[in-house]
């Protein structure tokens, strides 16, 4: 089995936190990390795909949680928001830590009255597709801190183009791994999406027009370099920017798009508020875009699109095992002057990832980096163009261009 980097926040959370809510998209691992995490025969396991437990848990709420004994899992709980004050009421009485483990392939937190119910007695983490570090067996290598760490990383070996493409393609669902015929994973990403739209859209929103949904992932992929514009995806589909919003708030609680907000900083120029959004899985990007690896290694356009939304989505994945001490944000100014990618340390500090998809680096790739190390002075600690090449090679100071097999530490 291959081990997630989350696990040991997650067994951290378990020890002094009495409710832990395991959230991501379906299809990540969520109940088999949980099953490995909550063992032993006292240990109650339920899931709410299942029908009976689901009506019962809807019939009676309070009755369901005061019959369970020791540690719970709860998964899917999205489907029984009536259960949060009867767990809140529970852990009032025992806040014994680890007692409920949950899990959800919603969030159940874009529900006011779920979110108020357990503050302070809750934490929150995020499972997504598999990291390229775990699945090297990396489990413990994170981008974000290598970025703010002082050493220069090791020379990788040098991954080839065609070889990054089939990383891209591939994705980071498990099942999708799992299979190594195009045609297959094409299926199954076509019958995941049918069960996302058809299953759990629908159990949270009255939703007249699902077959919209596929064609606003498509909108948002092809506009995924830039800040998103309602306005020019309501003009591309055909939808009223009212329903634009509706759909984009549901395709992010499903965790299908991950939303990278602007950075901002009131010494600096005017910068657009805008975010950006991905989705969540590059994999999932070229299925709906109908590309393949031949594609994605003879089309540099197309490549370029898809790779920086890859190394977005490994950025996110790798600040949420840090548990939010790292955002990851986007930075462009009114003027067009843009940084793919900038995070920002708890401590205020500041690195900025360009990326590119040559084999070479040139002087106009660090020049809003270098802009933005003189405008932030020692809170910026490092720009980094991550590329296609093989040499990690100074750029001036506090800036370098690293191969991007740095991203899974393949050194």
């Amino acid at each position: 089995m291959i081990r997630r980097s989350i696990e040991a926040p997650l067994r951290a959370a378990l020890e002094d936190t009495p409710v832990v809510l395991l959230v991501g998209a379906r299809q990540t691992g969520k109940s088999t990390l949980a099953s490995t995490v909550v063992k032993g025969p006292e240990a109650d396991y339920l899931t709410f795909d299942e029908p009976t437990l689901l009506a019962a848990a809807r019939a009676d709420p309070p009755r369901f949680i005061s019959d369970l004994s020791g540690a719970a899992v709860l998964d899917e709980v999205q489907r029984v928001p009536e259960i949060f004050l009867p767990i809140k009421a529970a852990v009032d009485r025992d806040r014994t830590p680890g007692r409920f483990l949950l899990t959800g392939s919603a969030n159940p937190l874009f529900v006011p009255e779920v979110a108020d119910a357990l503050a302070g007695r809750m934490e929150v983490l995020t499972l997504s597709p598999f990291s390229q570090a775990e699945l090297e067996g990396r489990f413990g290598t994170l981008m974000t801190r290598t970025l703010f760490d002082s050493q220069r990383p090791r020379p990788p070996r040098r991954a080839k183009r065609e070889e990054l493409a089939a990383r891209i393609v591939r994705g980071g669902f498990p099942e999708a791994v799992d299979r190594e015929d195009d045609e297959r994973r094409g299926r199954w990403f076509s019958s995941y999406l049918t069960t996302i739209l058809e299953r759990d859209v629908r159990a949270v929103a009255d939703i007249a027009r699902l077959e919209q949904l596929p064609s606003v992932l498509t909108a948002i992929a092809l506009r995924s370099r830039g800040p998103s514009n309602k306005s020019a995806l309501s003009q591309d589909l055909g939808i009223p920017v009212s329903s634009i919003d509706r759909y984009l708030a549901l395709l992010e609680r499903v965790f299908l798009v991950r939303r990278l907000p602007a950075w901002h900083n009131r010494l600096g120029p005017r910068l657009v508020k805008g975010p950006k959004l991905l989705l969540c899985d590059p994999g999932l990007l070229c299925h709906l875009m109908r590309w393949d690896v031949g594609r994605l290694s003879s089309d540099r356009d197309v490549f370029g699109l898809a790779l920086e939304s890859f190394v977005g989505m490994e950025l996110a994945k790798a600040a949420d095992v840090e548990g939010g001490s790292t955002r990851v944000m986007h930075y462009r100014t009114s003027k067009g002057a843009e940084i793919d990618f900038v995070l920002e340390a708890a401590d205020g500090q500041v690195a900025a990832v360009e990326v590119k998809g040559a084999s070479h680096v040139e002087a106009s790739d660090i020049r809003h980096m270098s802009r933005l190390r003189e405008a932030l002075g020692p809170r910026f600690v490092r720009g980094v163009v991550l590329y296609a090449g093989e040499q990690v090679v100074s750029l001036g100071d506090g800036l370098e261009a690293w191969p991007l097999p740095v991203l899974w530490g393949d050194a």
